[in-house]
């Protein structure tokens, strides 16, 4: 792990890991929303960083300026950073990043051998996609993992995607290639939403998460923000009546739609996937 500044390295109690990548995949930011909510919070820590280096083309990921206490001025790369919480009934491994740009290899396997050093047993990762769906309905969500047949036991969509992939394929394999269970679970955002940030998602995602890891996150703060969310969103949409007939054919396509059959839903993300690459 040349790459990897360990600032502390903790003896965890049973941990598990919350991942998710900015940019592509993280339609309304509802992943990486939900990743800075936790970090918010509850108490966390950095433990390690890896250096981005090698990992980023900074044309396109421009590192920040700006000043410290002291008047000097400061550069803040785009590190990827490593938290941990342990206040929960299980520690928590957090890792929230920009999708790198280059050596997805090295990186996976990097980012692995921390987990696997941390005695990690399960890694969730978050994503979105757009989708054809009414943001009046509950947030659909579809579900890939290293153990397929975990995705239907978990109440999630299956896909068989095949295609171009992003981090989130590639660290997945890398994952089951240590035999540390990996399960990526992605909110559908409403198309018409999908500009901004998109708190249902968010609530969705972590409510998915905390099923999976086995921690009861406090979402009373996002529940609130994604009612107001959804007050405000509706009130915009009446006052407009082609926007009302396009939301109610939404709702109508969903209720039209065979509960068995997921095909459509799951489409979608596959279409999401090949046109972001």
């Amino acid at each position: 792990m040349a790459n990897v500044e360990w600032l502390r390295r903790p003896i965890l109690d049973d941990p598990v890991a919350l991942v998710a990548f900015t940019g592509w995949g993280d339609a309304g930011e509802a992943a990486s929303q939900a990743l800075v909510a936790l970090l918010e919070n509850y108490d966390s820590e950095m433990i390690a960083v890896i250096d981005s280096d090698d990992l980023y083309d900074f044309q396109v990921r421009r590192p920040m300026t700006e000043f410290d206490e002291d008047g000097e001025r400061l550069i803040l790369w785009p590190d990827i950073e490593i938290h941990v919480i342990e206040s929960l009934e299980r520690d928590l491994v957090v890792v929230l990043a920009d999708e790198p740009h280059y050596h997805w290899k090295t990186f996976s396997q990097e980012l692995a051998e921390v987990f696997r050093s941390l005695g990690v047993s399960r890694v969730v990762m978050l994503g979105a996609f757009v989708g054809q769906v009414a943001h009046t309905l509950p947030v659909p969500l579809v579900g890939s993992s290293n153990r397929p047949e975990a995705v239907a036991a978990w109440g999630l969509l299956p896909s068989s995607y095949e295609g171009p992939t992003g981090i989130v394929g590639v660290l997945t394999n890398v994952l089951g290639d240590m035999g540390i269970e990996t399960i990526a679970v992605w909110a559908a955002v409403p198309h018409y939403l999908s500009s901004q940030d998109y708190p249902p998602g968010t609530r969705a995602l972590l409510r998915k998460a905390s099923e999976l890891l086995g921690i009861g996150f406090d979402l009373s703060a996002l529940d609130t923000a994604s009612l107001e969310y959804l007050s405000t969103v509706d009130e915009a949409i009446q006052a407009n009546s082609d926007l009302v007939a396009y939301v109610r054919q939404l709702e109508e396509e969903a209720d039209d739609l065979d509960l068995d059959d997921t095909s459509r839903l799951v489409e979608e993300i596959e279409d999401f996937l090949r046109e972001q690459s």
